[in-house]
């Protein structure tokens, strides 16, 4: 049986219809290619705000989706008519294979569209029903800090219920903000590159020393369309990227750049529009911002 994931997109929400749209089908056309390169097949489809991705192995399209940039997060959902029984029949399942003697629960709701219920009252009711069913355990209601939280999301006339949220890298789909060559020798320069890529830019990596892994084992699952990583660059670093800069007409090289390099840098590249979203942070800041990323690609 396929498993249903609703996938949530923030930032792509905020534009005007137009630039919407067209960030809308370019994350739907990475998420199909990120399943095409994973050899997984897949079903989507999408409404105002949401998309939908059927899969066999549900765990393995989370993994997929999670290294979606403009993914916000993701929850393997039971969906169901938009019917108070039929969400008390979904909720129940999760319901009883999570809650055990004297454990504290939460249900949130949240509803689109025209209903003869608010959120806060079906929130109510069905989190009395599930009170009701378990109070025998010891059950309480904890809206602050509970240990166990379930959703019900009412989208017209189709609701969804889950019991889990898995964040994704969040920013704008890759390939809607041109195209950029990044030097990565270490966790900064990977960490810079990610960030380009988060902010849609297709990125050409220039890996060198301490860079090749991190290339081949994090920012590659980040790019669908990304070839097999190449093997290590040799040379000088400021001639690779200009020869990459100029066979792929980038649009501007990222450095890992501290605040003091950066002067004589900008000064170097003359015209080149550099970036290096990294340059304020510490080397300590960087590790654990790239900790972050490695841990969605794994």
């Amino acid at each position: 049986m396929a498993s249903l994931v609703l996938v949530r997109y923030g930032e792509l929400a905020l534009k005007s219809a137009p630039v919407r749209r067209e960030f809308e089908h370019r994350l739907r056309q990475n998420i199909l290619a990120q399943f095409l390169r994973a050899g997984l097949p897949c079903r989507l489809r999408a409404d105002h705000g949401h998309v939908y991705v059927e899969a066999d192995d549900g765990d393995a399209a989370v993994r997929l989706l999670r290294r979606t940039f403009g993914v916000t997060s993701v929850s393997i959902a039971v969906e169901v008519p938009t019917d108070r029984a039929a969400m008390l029949a979904a909720l129940l399942p999760f319901a009883e294979r999570a809650l055990r003697p004297n454990a504290s629960f939460a249900l949130r709701a949240r509803r689109t569209g025209t209903h003869p219920f608010t959120s806060q009252e079906l929130a109510r009711d069905l989190g009395g029903e599930i009170f009701e069913k378990y109070r025998g355990l010891g059950i309480r209601v904890d809206l602050d800090h509970p240990d166990f939280e379930f959703f019900v999301e009412v989208r017209g006339p189709r609701t969804y219920v889950y019991d889990s949220r898995a964040t994704g890298p969040g920013g704008l789909p890759l390939g809607v903000a041109g195209r950029v060559v990044a030097l990565v020798d270490g966790e900064r320069g990977a960490l810079g590159a990610y960030l380009m890529m988060k902010r849609g830019c297709r990125c050409d990596w220039i890996a060198t020393g301490d860079g090749v892994p991190l290339v081949a084992s994090v920012l590659h699952a980040f790019d669908p369309h990304a070839p097999v990583p190449p093997p290590p660059d040799l040379g000088s670093p400021d001639a690779l990227l200009q020869s990459r800069l100029e066979s792929t007409r980038a649009d501007g090289v990222v450095l890992p750049l501290g605040v003091d390099d950066y002067a004589a840098a900008r000064s170097r590249w003359g015209d080149v529009v550099v970036f290096s979203p990294t340059v304020g942070l510490t080397d300590e800041e960087v590790a654990h911002r790239w900790r972050a990323v490695a841990a969605l690609a794994a």
